[in-house]
């Protein structure tokens, strides 16, 4: 049992890596199956819903993983401005160090998102991110509707940032709009 938790677990693993580097459409089954160090034919056993279960799962994994990371920048920076900052730092650290190949985890799946489970699960990932800035913005002070407005205004700054960061092979959109959302969160907030 603990043999083919660990099989599943890699395959997981080995599938965010690569959906979120190359793409859903780009990445083949044999690939996948490969990646994870699988006997072939034991993705359906582990993935009855085959390569579209995979997916949803490893964005799932995915996006848990930048969620906590969220909550842990956040958290530990002396303020909402800092802390976006910090956020986006991260983000370019990301970016550099994988050669400009790991964007964002949800954004390649997302745009090539064909099925409902694939929406679903980018739409949920994209969901907490922004409720974790809400209650992140709420709990520092801000009013609610403002906290909403203010999250879907840094999601979707960072993450056009981060998507033209990774064409042009160039951190500067990330830290331009690192250095916007720092103006505009102080302002918030002061």
């Amino acid at each position: 049992m603990v043999r083919r938790t660990d099989t599943r677990r890699r395959m997981l693993e080995s599938a965010a890596e690569l959906f979120q580097t190359q793409g859903y459409h780009a990445t083949g089954l044999t690939q996948l199956v490969a990646a994870g160090g699988a006997p072939k034919g034991s993705l359906y056993f582990h993935f009855p819903g085959g390569k579209e279960q995979l997916a949803a799962e490893a964005v799932q994994l995915s996006s848990s993983r930048v969620a906590d990371a969220l909550t842990a920048a956040v958290t530990a920076a002396p303020d909402p401005a800092s802390a976006i900052s910090a956020v986006v730092d991260a983000l370019a650290t990301s970016l550099i160090s994988s050669d400009f190949q790991r964007g964002c985890p949800l954004a390649t799946v997302a745009l090539e998102a064909d099925s409902e489970p694939l929406r679903s699960a980018c739409e949920t990932g994209y969901a907490d991110w922004h409720t974790r800035l809400v209650s992140y913005f709420t709990d520092q002070g801000l009013p609610s509707d403002r906290a909403t407005s203010l999250a879907t205004v840094v999601l979707a700054s960072i993450e056009g940032a981060l998507l033209f960061a990774k064409t042009r092979r160039d951190v500067t959109p990330l830290r331009d709009i690192a250095a916007h959302l720092h103006t505009t969160v102080s302002r918030e907030f002061s």
